[in-house]
């Protein structure tokens, strides 16, 4: 029987993965519940089981007493004597457990146990095995599809797949292999759980990287990945080795590289871009396969307004805006498209609102002109009247100082009137006197 546990445990190993150590403690875990459930708690119990032999050892801790009122927790010194002579009352001693005492129920609690820990036991191993592969991609059989979910068997381990996770247009069955990115490994309270998608951008990249030697020898790097799954993929990739093309690597001769992920998609498209440092040139490249004719961009809000030919408007915003959404996601820009008639017409009202503005701006330079020129003309006018009033005032000052001046004249002209006057009748009055004394002298004369 213990050569026989021994090999039951080893093959479980096995198939499970769990160590056979973990086996066994799990082991040891379910017999020491069956035991206490039929000794109850206050016994303490010791399970051992020998990994090389498989025996397995059982022992109940009794307290050694003269008389024994509960056989379960309780031992007798002469019952203890033939375990241990060394005994003696009140101390306590191992004493074995036969496997034969077992009932029914007790083995049946211990299988249960058993099988639980051993499911917990396996649980662990699987995420500690998968919890450092998210980011891989992994092989697996559809088993089963419910509530929204496909279910996927990878090795011993079961991964969920949800529907939404998938391409648009697949639909699994039970028992196809698929190939499928771990997007997240998880814990929750049923356990350990692996999510698998097909429509994350990162599964393309994965497949680039399987298919492509240089980009897994690190050649050329994928700088970027924008995806809407089953329609088109945008990438842009450089190379480290200027000798090395990193969109003919990746295309492969006559396409058989990017074909063979093209079928693994079911058909949907890549876009291959170039990486370039140019943002103009980016923005060209990411719109592909749409040609551009030219482009302005405003690298402080990083928008960028696009022209393409009338033909290629379409094919330039993509079904739905899909091409120019997947380019502003790729590149960070905000794109506005637009058709090279659009441009012409916008281009024309630009010119004409710029003539507008200029004949709007001569208009007030004239009108400036004609004020200024106005005022000027006030200016003089005000200048000359002012000249003027300042002439007559001087010659009305004139006019006042001569007539002061010929009253001057006249009354100085008076007073030497009045002098020759005065000296005329002092004269004739000398003469007068002269003739009384010619007069006098001739009449004593005379006499």
């Amino acid at each position: 029987m213990t050569r026989e546990l021994i090999h039951i445990i080893e093959q479980m190993s096995k198939e499970r993965g769990i160590p056979k150590e973990s086996i066994i403690e799990t082991l040891e875990s379910a017999l020491l519940s069956a035991v206490r459930k039929k000794y109850g708690l206050q016994v303490e119990i010791n399970i051992s089981i020998d990994h090389e032999s498989g025996e397995i050892a059982m022992n109940a801790l009794k307290k050694i007493v003269e008389k024994v009122t509960n056989p379960e927790e309780e031992i007798s010194l002469k019952d203890a004597k033939k375990i241990d002579s060394s005994k003696k009352v009140d101390d306590e001693v191992e004493t074995p457990i036969s496997l034969e005492n077992f009932g029914r129920i007790a083995a049946q609690t211990a299988k249960q146990v058993l099988f639980q820990r051993v499911r917990e036991a396996e649980k662990e191993a699987i995420f500690e095995e998968y919890k450092d592969r998210a980011g891989e991609i992994v092989s697996g059989v559809v088993i089963r599809k419910e509530k929204g979910s496909y279910f996927v068997a990878l090795g011993r381990a079961e991964a969920v797949l949800p529907i939404k996770s998938t391409l648009p247009t697949e639909n699994l069955k039970r028992g196809e292999t698929v190939r499928t990115y771990i997007e997240e490994v998880k814990v929750t309270q049923k356990g350990p759980v692996i999510l698998l998608s097909r429509a994350h951008p990162n599964f393309v990249a994965e497949l680039f990287k399987m298919e492509i030697p240089e980009i897994y020898e690190g050649l050329v790097v994928i700088k970027d990945i924008v995806r809407e799954a089953g329609d088109r993929t945008k990438l842009t990739v450089s190379s480290k080795n200027p000798m090395v093309d990193p969109v003919g690597a990746c295309v492969g001769m006559k396409g058989t590289r990017v074909q063979s992920i093209v079928r693994e998609l079911r058909g949907e498209r890549i876009d291959i871009i170039p990486w370039m440092e140019d943002p103009r040139v980016l923005l060209a490249k990411a719109l592909s396969p749409a040609i551009v004719e030219s482009i302005g961009i405003n690298e402080e809000e990083k928008s960028a307004m696009v022209v393409v030919n009338d033909q290629q408007l379409s094919i330039a915003i993509g079904k739905k805006g899909q091409n120019v959404r997947l380019a502003m996601k790729l590149t960070g820009w905000d794109i506005e498209i637009i058709s090279e008639t659009e441009y012409n017409k916008m281009r024309r009202g630009e010119i004409e609102m710029q003539l507008e503005e200029l004949t709007s701006e001569n208009e007030a330079k004239e009108a400036e002109l004609a004020s200024e020129s106005e005022s000027e003309t006030k200016e003089e006018e005000q200048a000359s009247e002012g000249e003027s009033e300042t002439k007559e005032e001087e010659q009305a000052s004139k006019s006042k100082s001569k007539s002061k001046s010929k009253s001057k004249s006249k009354s100085k002209s008076k007073s030497k009137s009045k002098s020759k006057i005065n000296e005329e009748e002092k004269a004739s009055e000398s003469e007068s006197e002269i003739k009384e004394e010619d007069h006098a002298s001739e009449d004593e004369q005379e006499d």
